[in-house]
């Protein structure tokens, strides 16, 4: 699992640099018009997947293993909420998205089977209270990114911009 777990990280990685990338090609007015998706815009589906990886992050970061690579999310902004706005500035978001995934990066080797195994305990933004294996909760994580940029990819191929193979297999090893 924890072999998986540095895949994925390396997979979103890349895959974030090639979203915004293509997003790059957009007219700024492009980048943020309303395309009636579920954050609106592009721009506030980036900014949805920054404040949900931000949120998660530092949740990560109150693992018994403190894991020393977390230590960074502390001095993140707190999101107000799942449609926190970042900004509007693509730049500005790359910049944020690129001190994200170099955390993720940094943290995924730090991660063992027996942080897997943990009991994690964490409140939702309402309050709420929830008690789930930590493993469960990371792979969520990674698959709510995948499924947020395939939103964003939407947008992208609506608006004429192709990013390109978006299959994990492709970040796979071939095995001899």
């Amino acid at each position: 699992m924890i072999e998986h777990i540095a895949l994925l990280a390396r997979y979103n990685a890349d895959m974030n640099q090639k979203l915004y990338d293509a997003a790059a090609q957009l007219p700024p007015d492009e980048f943020t018009a309303d395309r009636k998706a579920f954050f609106g815009s592009l721009c506030g589906t980036l900014g949805h997947l920054l404040a949900a990886d931000t949120i998660w992050l530092k949740r990560f970061s109150t693992h018994p293993a403190g894991f020393p690579a977390l230590q960074a999310a502390h001095t993140l902004p707190q999101p107000t909420g799942l449609t926190h706005s970042f900004s509007a500035d693509l730049s500005a978001l790359r910049a944020y998205r690129e001190q994200l995934d170099a955390i993720i990066l940094a943290w995924a080797p730090q991660v063992t089977e027996a942080d897997l195994a943990h009991t994690f305990e964490y409140r939702s933004m309402r309050g709420d209270a929830y008690r789930r294996h930590f493993g469960g909760v990371v792979l969520h994580f990674f698959n709510h990114q995948t499924h947020h940029r395939g939103q964003a990819s939407t947008l992208l191929s609506q608006a004429g911009i192709d990013i390109g193979v978006t299959d994990l297999l492709v970040w796979t090893p071939e095995l001899p």
